[in-house]
């Protein structure tokens, strides 16, 4: 059978319902993908196979096939010309499904090949062929390939150069590639898009969907052609083909309904198109399109009026309502665009932008229906998860209170006398008076806020009226959307805007949801411009709205939520509450009364203890206490997975910890009595261990159940306090810490999830485990008792086992969490108080950690790398306990293993590595292991060759740095108190003079010109690779390691026994150079007999 047929077989075997025959067939797949003609297999079936299920599939196999060894080694990644030619020509004759996935293999081809290597030189001439020969554009009625097709295509090779290619470069030129796309396709494209322009704005009704969709095609062939590069080519085309999109915009007829399959539909898409193309014309190529921008404005203008029904458009129809605004506020933006807008400033306030912000049937639907949708549409904040690039969050509404942003901000001409809608609300002095005359005052003065004030706020006695509340409504948006304006105004005349236009909403005795929710957003978007003095009655307004129960008519969920949203917002810059406490106790007292809202009061919380910081400190340990009653009612007794909630109290438990803690060693740092915290720290390991033990020790609760990866780590935070509350040994048994202890190792020797958590926590908790140990001799630490009946009689592990389990994974599997893991490594086998007993369990975890440590140090030994140090310096810790059993470990490799750790061991020891040696325990350590080497290799009897002189000369290299950093460290203990009375003396004179300067500094906004030079900069040295390559923690190269019981050795002792013992040997070949040796006997006087030659 050929092999065409053979792929056809097993593509067909893959569409089976049969798992095992899918896999079989995926199998056989991947072992006929090694033959030369494999991808023209299956290009063959993809045009030709037996039914469309087959020809997608073999389409699809191919797209990945080409993405996989694109870029490899592998012998598909040099794609032939036969193989392009022959995928051009399936392209341009394929049917739509099959083309949807053939294109992509293209584009990767494409990318790869002409876009970076320039290297496909036929492609243009012969696509250009394709277009002119195609269906819709031949004159020829013998035509050979569809159009569409074609266009496709072109719209494939474009793609890429809608961004800029080479970051490294501020102003990068145009690609020659697209330079002669454009030349040779686009140029006489452009001519053939004016003529179906012609023919399709005469047809009003029927129309012809292959018209339709050549010139949605154009027109984003176009877009990407223009978005980032303006191809010179293109240039003097621009004024007759905007006024093609002119004409497209003028056809455009927003009231009709539209389907899926309607014509209509591609004329809309069109559209939208032609709007973005004139966003991108004008924000990235003044210089072409200034003189193209009244007719522009001419044409969008009559489209923003749409918005007085907006609440009938359909998605697309108003996401082309929305951009229309987008054109008019680049446009305003410009010099003479403000020429052309100002004046239509009154129309486009009274007849487009505020019919856009007031409120519809559409939002009081999506309110009942969607309460989500609607805050994330509508009132967003930065308290709520929105992930991703969403295109219908973008509504006409949002860029309508953009353009009335702009419009603000923009200055009208000079005048003596300035008028608003608020001068009756606050009166200026007169020199305030006479200073603002003849100057130019703001749009949002002469015009925005006089039109706004023609709106009454709602009242008792119209608070019916449906009318005014929808009015109002747009109102609010107006005013949310006017934050650049007010933050130029005085604080007294924002205080009198919220004062009397926001605050008497939350004061009516009928309830009005919609109003108080947009009130709520309001505030937080003019959090940064509040004046303080408001603070109280703010809070207050907004606290009232976060506990406003639901009516029985509407649900009240968004006033809540953009009420935390609010309070989230004033906290975040700087605006407190006047206490801290009512807040504090309003929030924890709405937890766990509604599920929707629990995720988003916890991030309030979050946010309110992270920005009270000392202020809210105090009230920690009843926050802590209060939130973990509340959590331990909703933990489920059964084996159902843990509800959202839970998961994110014990999230919001573990920030409160964390900060509670980093709290503390600031507090402790300046000399605070720890005995003032105790009570707290106290009452907090309390709470914890009980809902700890809630959750682990519970009989029907198996330890997997609610064991996310998430939950594990916050957990670990816990842990972690519970812990440093133990000031004495009973706590531990009234804590039941070794208990938790055991589940929690028993959780992380399973650890698998290293991509989807930090686990910062766990390293953290490892390290206070063992010095817990250390302190009061924890139960199960190193050996864990066998269960007693009707348990089974097998152990699991002890507490050290679990975590020398969760290291050894940690090593193999994560190299961003090396320097940390490397770091227990040491801990683990230095800091605990082995017994004899015990001995057995140290040597297992030296043997398991050596394994790990060489198995993932021989991946990379060939190239010296940062990753190298916490490698060696963790194996050599393993070495200096078991050096038999290190070295059976190393010797069992086929390269002479332990030559060659040693070998590499000197060179991180030498000042030519980078990250050198840096710590006196780093050093201490190389000291010990390179003289059990020398010792070692001794007591081999060899004789003194260049392998044992090299380690003798890089232990007396280590050894004079170590005297080196003892005698700085003593010189440094000496001198601290005297340069921390100078440095307190400097700091108190200089503070003042400080302070005076940072407040006279006003900060330059950045030019276009200087970013775009600082992101190449950035660009290059990512490329150059003087940044932090992945999988290198370099933050972690700042830890001391922990040599625990080895701080007991006297190394100089150890050193002087050597080489009493072996200098003669050592050192009789005079191999060691002479300043080498005056400087250790410089440091080590009492070795200078050893360097004495005989007479």
């Amino acid at each position: 059978m050929e092999i065409a047929a053979q792929v056809a077989q097993q593509l067909s075997e893959t569409l089976s319902p049969d798992c095992n025959a899918v896999h079989r067939a995926t199998e056989a797949l991947d072992r006929l993908s090694l033959l030369p003609r494999f991808p023209f297999s299956l290009l063959s079936i993809a045009t030709g196979g037996e039914n469309q299920g087959q020809k997608i599939a073999a389409a699809t196999y191919l797209k990945n096939f080409t993405r996989r060894n694109i870029d490899g080694g592998s012998p598909h990644s040099k794609v032939s010309k036969e193989f392009k030619d022959q995928l051009l020509l399936a392209l341009l004759q394929v049917e739509p499904a099959v083309l949807k996935v053939l294109v992509e293999v293209f584009r990767i081809i494409v990318f790869a090949e002409f876009v970076k290597q320039n290297s496909w030189s036929e492609l243009v001439p012969d696509l250009r062929s394709a277009i002119q020969n195609s269906s819709l554009i031949s004159n020829s009625s013998e035509f050979q390939w569809s159009t569409i097709n074609a266009l496709t295509v072109l719209l494939a090779l474009l793609r890429p150069f809608q961004y800029f290619l080479n970051p490294k470069v501020a102003k990068e030129p145009v690609p020659m590639q697209l330079e002669l796309i454009a030349k040779d396709i686009l140029v006489p494209l452009l001519a053939v898009f004016h003529q179906f322009i012609k023919k399709a704005c005469k047809i009003k009704f029927a129309r012809e969907m292959e018209t339709e969709t050549v010139l949605l095609i154009v027109c984003k062939c176009m877009y990407f052609a223009v978005r980032s590069y303006m191809p010179s080519a293109l240039a003097p085309f621009l004024p007759t083909f905007c006024g093609d999109l002119i004409g497209v915009l003028g056809s455009l007829n927003l009231d009709s309904v539209v389907t899926l399959e309607n014509e209509h539909l591609m004329r809309l898409k069109t559209g939208k198109r032609s709007l973005q193309i004139f966003c991108a014309l004008v924000t990235r190529h003044r210089k072409y399109s200034d003189k193209l921008m009244p007719d522009m404005i001419n044409s969008v203008l009559g489209i923003v009026k749409y918005s007085t029904n907006i609440s009938n458009l359909d998605f697309l129809s108003e996401r082309i309502v929305s951009l229309a605004f987008d054109v008019i506020a680049c446009i305003l933006e410009t010099g003479p665009g403000w020429r052309l807008v100002s004046p239509h400033f009154s129309s486009l306030l009274d007849s487009a932008i505020f019919p856009a912000l007031v409120m519809n049937e559409k939002d009081i639907s999506e309110w009942e229906e969607d309460a989500d949708e609607f805050l994330r549409k509508i009132l967003p904040s930065d308290i709520e998860e929105i992930s991703g690039w969403r295109e219908d969050l973008y509504t006409a509404r949002k860029s309508a209170i953009n353009l009335l942003g702009v419009m603000s901000m923009s200055k009208g001409p000079p005048t003596g006398t300035s008028s608003n809608g608020l001068s009756a609300l606050s009166k200026r002095k007169k020199g305030e008076k006479s200073k603002r005359n003849n100057q130019r005052c703001s749009i949002g003065e002469l015009l925005v806020l006089p039109f706004l004030s023609k709106f009454p706020i709602p009242s008792e006695a119209n608070a019916t009226q449906s009318e005014v509340l929808d009015n109002y409504f747009g109102v609010l948006m107006a005013y949310g959307g006017l934050l650049d304006f007010l933050r130029e105004q005085e604080p007294r005349y924002i205080a009198t805007l919220v004062r009397r236009q926001l605050l008497p909403l939350y004061m009516m005795s009928v309830c009005l949801p919609y109003l108080v929710a947009t009130a709520n957003w309001v505030l937080g978007e003019l959090s940064s411009c509040l004046p303080q003095e408001m603070s109280a009655n703010v809070y207050s307004s907004l606290l009232e709205a976060l506990a406003m129960p639901d009516n029985e008519d509407t649900s009240c969920y968004p006033v809540r939520v953009s009420a935390a949203g609010a309070i989230a917002a004033l906290v975040d810059n700087d605006y407190p509450p006047p206490e801290w406490f009512p807040l504090l106790q309003v929030v924890i007292g709405r937890i766990g009364n509604n599920d929707e809202e629990n995720s988003v009061l916890f991030q309030l919380l979050g946010s309110v203890v992270e920005a009270g910081n000392e202020n809210v400190a105090v009230h920690i340990p009843y926050i802590i206490s209060s939130l973990c009653g509340a959590l331990s009612k909703c933990i489920p007794l059964d084996l159902e997975p843990w509800p959202q909630m839970v998961e994110k109290g014990f999230s919001t438990l573990a920030v409160m910890a964390q900060f509670w803690e980093n709290f503390l060693s600031e507090e402790f740092e300046h000399n605070e009595s720890s005995e003032k915290w105790a009570p707290g720290r106290t009452t907090i390991g309390r709470a914890f261990s009980s809902l700890l033990q809630q959750a682990w020790l519970t009989p029907m609760r198996p330890l997997e159940s609610g064991a996310t990866p998430s939950f594990i780590d916050n957990a670990s935070t816990l842990l972690l306090s519970i812990m440093l509350s133990v000031s004495e040994r009973n706590i531990i048994l009234e804590l039941k810490l070794s208990d938790l202890l055991l589940v929690w190792a028993d959780l992380i020797a399973d650890w698998q999830a290293w991509e989807e958590s930090e686990d910062m926590c766990i390293f953290e908790c490892i390290k206070e485990v063992v010095s817990l140990q250390r302190k009061y001799e924890l139960k199960d630490f190193f050996q864990r008792l066998v269960p007693s009946p009707p348990a089974p009689p097998v152990p699991r592990c002890s507490v050290i086992e679990g975590i020398g389990a969760f290291i050894s994974k940690a090593i193999l599997q994560y190299p961003s969490v090396m320097w940390r893991a490397c770091s227990c490594v040491h801990i683990l086998l230095h800091v605990p108080s082995y017994s004899f007993d015990s001995e057995g369990v140290r040597r297992s975890l030296a043997i398991a950690f050596s394994r790990a440590l060489f198995s993932c140090f021989r991946k990379i030994q060939d190239k010296p790398c940062s990753l190298w140090k916490p490698l060696l310096l963790a194996m050599s810790s393993c070495y200096v306990c078991y050096p038999e059993a290190v070295m059976g470990i190393l010797e069992k490799d086929e390269g002479g293993s332990f030559t060659n750790w040693t070998s590499k061991l000197c060179h991180v020891s030498s000042s030519s590595f980078e990250p050198g040696l840096s710590t006196e325990s780093e050093i201490r350590l190389i000291v010990m292991v390179l003289t059990k080497v020398i010792e070692w290799l001794m007591g081999l009897g060899k004789p003194c060759d260049g392998f044992i002189h090299k380690c003798f000369t890089s232990l007396m290299e280590a050894s004079i740095q170590l005297k080196k950093i003892q005698e700085e460290k003593e010189e440094d203990e000496e001198n601290d108190e005297d340069d921390e009375e100078a440095e307190s003396d400097e700091d108190f004179d200089d503070e003042t003079e400080y302070d005076d300067e940072d407040s006279e500094d006003d900060e330059r906004e950045e030019t276009e010109e200087e970013f775009l030079n600082r992101y190449a900069k950035a660009a290059v040295a990512l490329q150059s690779g003087s940044t932090i390559e992945e999988g290198e923690e370099m933050d972690g190269q700042d830890h001391v390691i922990e040599l625990g019981c080895l701080e007991e050795i006297d190394e100089q002792r150890v050193l002087l026994s050597l080489m009493e013992r072996y200098h003669h040997i050592l050192i009789q070949e005079k191999k060691i150079s002479q300043h080498l040796i005056s400087s250790f006997v410089d440091a080590y006087p009492e070795c200078c007999l050893f360097f004495q030659q005989p007479t």
